[in-house]
């Protein structure tokens, strides 16, 4: 059986050194980590639980694609959307590989908003 708990767990607990930067928001009712003071569609990550699935959504990778770069088909193929990747497990190399997916999208995204770029 799926323990989708266990994958919202692990989406939230990759996110959290995000949040020493990013505030709690929501975007369609979902809850989000967004850069202070920024709006609408302009957030880091939601997340989103489903009856099988929980649902990462990234919209930062459309502005940032090079980000997917190095990620294996395993992951790419959980990309459901056009930034949403779903997960039903969230076990070592996916975990990893998410978290690294995490680390390279972040990077422009800070210096986007921070004016570091």
């Amino acid at each position: 059986m799926v323990d989708l708990d266990a994958v919202e767990d692990g989406i939230w607990t990759l996110l959290a050194p995000y949040r020493a930067e990013l505030e709690d928001a929501t975007i369609y009712g979902m809850p989000s980590l967004r850069w202070p003071g920024s709006g609408g569609h302009d957030y880091f990550a939601a997340v989103k639980r489903s009856a099988r699935k929980v649902s990462l959504y990234a919209v930062a990778v459309d502005t940032w694609p090079e980000t997917l770069e190095g990620s294996s088909e395993t992951f790419r193929s959980l990309r459901t959307g056009k930034a949403t990747f779903s997960f039903t497990s969230l076990e070592g190399e996916l975990r990893a590989e998410l978290e690294a997916f995490l680390r390279r999208l972040y990077k422009p995204y800070r210096e986007h908003h921070a004016g570091t770029h």
